[in-house]
């Protein structure tokens, strides 16, 4: 480390110029992170969960690696007038005529005749670069086509709503990345109240940020691994959040050791010798507590350990280059105006001399306080993504349309949960199973509402007239909207039957039923909670009706599967994350001692923080349940971040240990690292907060707020006093079996019987 040190003071302008040049060449040819983020959930389900094979399942109505979107046209006054259908007509043509689209199907008329759905399915992936020049070719093919007046045509369904959403987080995340910024910026300058020192500290991270946002886009454009919305809305901030921290250790040193005597460049390089460890075995355990998610079987979890375990390397290696390097060109500048051998040691000294004068007390406190916190995770219930997250964001194209279908159409029209049935022969003159498939769906307890082949448009038919109207008029998919002339058809029946062919596919031998649920809607706790039992009637009726297979998909059953996926990774990738971060610190503690009660400490801590946003958020919010991700991505960020700082101050109690007796190597490193810790905890955890407080969603919202929480409590008590307490506690035990124990048991012999466990006179 000092040899590094070294290097980046000697070629200080040489290494600025190098990070600088990277800077631009990746933000000017490298893909940006926001442009490869998919944001359908299903995408990282495995192959095998239920949701994913009844997708498959219903491929013939949508394609599984493509997307549709759906033209929705509605009018204000009465019903759509023959002209408007014809209209429709001629723009269904035109849209299925661009390349990217491979059919265009009709969704039916509303029963009121106010309003009509054409569902477009394409091969393009809502991620995909052509996602969004797409929904722009159709969107500008709607706004051509002269409907009537008081007519309104919108597109959305999941093309539209991705390419909406995706644009809406891009602004919504630069508006993120500069809050972070600066509340990160002011909150360093009360740290320094100094001008350079802030910028100097903040800027390595700034620049990470860009580098590997375009390196982690282009591993993910060669397929390496999908990027989320929250790998992308937890990129920014662990990279903010760690960088500042490391620039915190690394400046702070810099002064105490410019106080100690050292010239600027001299000070540099001993505090890379010093930290510069800290802050490597500090970023190890956060990478190793990432990659330790590829044991994990839920796709996203997987994708977000090497992606930012990869930004936080980078990290690391910015903070043990650059970092020096800015600091060795501003000299004493980086501190102005004040001077530093005006810094105190601040309430950290008063603290520190009451926690080693009584650590039993401390500790005793701090267990009551933690444990009553930790109990009420209990309360923990897991919720569904909530609210109306499917439905574009607000004032967007996609919002107005899926308003146009909720005010239309049935409940089960707007994002239904879809029953497929798939039969061993075509159904086409044998509807009756088909039709008696429906009728035990709707008497069943756990539909609201089902449509289907035999009430498309919310009006039953019966199946013998639907047989007839297949021999007269042919496959309803190839049916204008506007009947031809010659057809004695009512025009309600016409629309029905038309409509019909939504529901079976091609080939005959699949069947699909849109459905509500009566639990709630699809996005809700409640309708997650109720798929078990879905699930479970549709493979009696299917079982009664004679189906080959069948299966439940839509966002309800989505929901289920992460949710029970994530607590099995939960307990699968919990305890290899605890072992290996308990490893690691032994390795640089070179103690087995020390990480059993510092592992302990943090997992503690985060059942703590766990418990405080059941209070806030469940208790007191009012809200169903928290989002089913929280705990397993809770677990992992506070168990890496938190022993940032238990290194931290453990290894500078360690340092201070070989010089002096524990409880006085614990109140001086206390002292030293008290305000160091509080200031990376507080800009830490104001990070999460900003991207919580303004995130869109309910996800990304609780994960902000209750991780920032977890690092106050870190931050604020176990770091700073339970674990100085304990330590002062177990004396020399604290370093077994290495040397350090060793010379405890010899300064206790020395000290004699009258002397305390640590060597020093109690009456000292």
């Amino acid at each position: 480390m000092r040899t590094i040190g070294a290097l980046a003071v000697r070629f200080r302008y040489l290494v600025v110029a190098i990070w600088v040049i990277a800077t631009v060449v990746v933000a000017l040819w490298a893909p940006t992170l926001s442009s490869v983020v998919d944001n359908r959930q299903s995408a990282f389900l495995p192959s095998d969960t239920p949701s994913v094979e009844a997708a498959e399942l219903a491929a013939p109505f949508e394609p599984i690696n493509g997307s549709t979107a759906e033209i929705v046209v509605a009018s204000e006054d009465g019903p759509l007038s023959a002209g408007d259908l014809a209209k429709l007509d001629g723009l269904e043509a035109r849209v299925g005529a661009l390349d990217e689209v491979s059919a265009v199907r009709p969704e039916g008329v509303a029963s009121s005749g106010k309003a009509a759905i054409a569902l477009v399915a394409t091969p393009v992936s809502p991620s995909s670069d052509e996602a969004e020049p797409l929904v722009d070719r159709i969107r500008s093919e709607i706004t051509s086509t002269d409907f009537g007046p008081g007519v309104e045509a919108e597109l959305t369904g999941e093309l539209a709503i991705e390419v909406d959403t995706t644009a809406s987080n891009a602004d919504r995340n630069q508006l993120t990345a500069l809050l972070v910024n600066a509340v990160v910026l002011v909150m360093l300058f009360l740290v320094f109240r100094s001008l350079l020192a802030p910028i100097i500290t903040l800027l390595p991270a700034v620049l990470v940020l860009v580098v590997a946002g375009g390196t982690i886009g282009a591993l993910a454009n060669e397929g390496l691994f999908d990027v989320s919305a929250v790998t992308q809305a937890l990129f920014t901030v662990l990279v903010i959040g760690a960088g500042t921290d490391y620039g915190l250790f690394l400046v702070l040193r810099m002064r105490e050791e410019m106080a100690n005597g050292l010239d600027p460049k001299a000070a540099v390089v001993r505090s890379v010798e010093r930290i510069g460890a800290s802050i490597s075995s500090s970023a190890g355990t956060v990478i190793v507590a990432l990659l330790s998610l590829l044991l994990a079987t839920f796709v996203m979890y997987r994708d977000l350990g090497p992606a930012l375990a990869l930004a936080i390397a980078i990290m690391l290696l910015a903070a043990l280059t650059l970092l020096p390097a800015l600091c060795a060109i501003a000299g004493r500048a980086l501190f102005w105006p004040r001077r530093v051998e005006d810094v105190g040691e601040g309430a950290w000294g008063r603290i520190a001399e009451r926690v080693v004068a009584r650590p039993k007390r401390a500790l005793a406190a701090g267990v009551v306080f933690f444990g009553a916190l930790a109990l009420c995770a209990i309360g923990f219930s897991a919720g569904g993504f909530g609210g109306s997250a499917d439905d574009g964001p607000s004032g967007s194209g996609s919002a107005k349309g899926t308003a146009l279908i909720e005010a239309n159409f049935p409940a089960a029209a707007n994002d239904p949960t879809t029953v497929v049935m798939r039969f061993d022969r075509p159904v086409f003159t044998e509807l009756d199973s088909v039709a008696r498939a429906q009728r035990e769906l709707e008497r069943s307890d756990v539909f609201a509402s089902v449509t289907g082949p035999t009430s498309p448009t919310g009006r039953p038919i019966p199946a013998p007239i639907l047989v007839e109207l297949r021999e007269e008029l042919g496959d309803p998919a190839n049916l204008p909207l506007v009947p031809p002339a010659g057809i004695a058809v009512a025009e309600a029946l016409y629309e029905a039957f038309r409509a019909s062919g939504r529901d079976i596919s091609p080939d005959g031998r699949t069947v699909q039923f849109q459905t509500a649920l009566a639990a709630g809607p699809a996005a809700s706790t409640a309708a997650l909670d109720a798929i078990p039992d879905v699930r479970d009637e549709v493979d009696r009726v299917g079982e009664s009706v004679g189906a080959a297979e069948v299966g439940v998909a839509g966002i309800a059953a989505v929901s289920y599967d992460i949710s029970d996926l994530s607590n099995n990774d939960l307990r699968t990738v919990l305890p290899v994350v605890l072992v290996l971060i308990a490893v690691l610190l032994a390795i640089v503690l070179r103690s087995l001692i020390a990480p059993l009660y510092l592992v302990a400490s943090v997992a503690l801590s985060y059942f703590a923080a766990l418990g405080l946003a059941v209070i806030i958020f469940m208790w007191i919010g009012g809200a169903d349940g928290l989002n089913f991700v929280l705990p397993f991505l809770m677990f992992v960020f506070l168990m890496a971040l938190g022993s940032d700082y238990n290194i931290l101050v453990m290894t500078r109690i360690r340092e201070e240990a070989a010089k002096r007796r524990l409880r006085d190597a614990v109140a001086t490193a206390l002292r030293s690292t008290g305000g160091t810790v509080t200031s990376a905890g507080l800009v830490l955890a104001a990070t999460f907060l900003v991207v919580g407080l303004t995130s869109p969603t309910d996800q990304v919202r609780q994960l902000g707020v209750a991780i920032a929480l977890g690092i106050l409590l870190d931050t604020f008590l176990v770091r700073t006093l339970l674990v100085p307490s304990t330590v002062s506690l177990l004396g020399r035990w604290n370093w077994w079996p290495s040397a350090m124990s060793r010379v405890g048991r010899r300064e206790e012999r020395v000290a004699g019987p009258a002397d305390d466990e640590l060597g020093r006179p109690e009456s000292a």
